[in-house]
């Protein structure tokens, strides 16, 4: 059994209540231990509406929230280096996000596996149902 860190999509629409991520969430959490970047957090509480404050905070609190270190930020910072060298962006949360999940040895849940092109990477695609597949790379 694997624990996982959830991609801010995944959150997002668990939040807005699409068809499946509900359950899949619960499912994740039911099995496993679940955590969230900081980078996840701050993307999560600055697209925040007001309605949903109260909703939001407790699936937040609910998960645990990894700190960005020095070495998450260096990973990180290596990870953009040598994706660049390669010819492709990776956007600074992205990386931030991929080098928490290395760092703590989780598979990553996303809604989109392009931003996590990283081979060392087990990255889980979330489908607009909510069902998971492993990303080959």
């Amino acid at each position: 059994m694997s624990d996982y860190i959830l991609d801010s999509g995944i959150l997002i629409r668990h939040l807005r209540n699409y068809s499946g991520y509900p359950e899949l969430v619960k499912h994740l959490t039911d099995k496993a231990r679940v955590n969230i970047s900081a980078m996840t957090r701050l993307e999560i509480v600055r697209g925040l509406r007001e309605p949903e404050r109260r909703g939001t905070f407790a699936l937040l609190n609910s998960l645990e929230t990894i700190a960005v270190t020095g070495e998450i930020a260096d990973q990180a910072g290596e990870l953009i280096r040598s994706w660049r060298a390669r010819g492709a962006n990776l956007g600074d949360a992205d990386a931030i996000i991929a080098a928490s999940a290395l760092q703590n040895n989780l598979a990553l849940v996303t809604t989109n596996s392009r931003h996590f092109p990283m081979p060392e990477l087990i990255v889980l695609q979330a489908d607009e149902e909510g069902h998971l597949t492993q990303v080959a790379k």
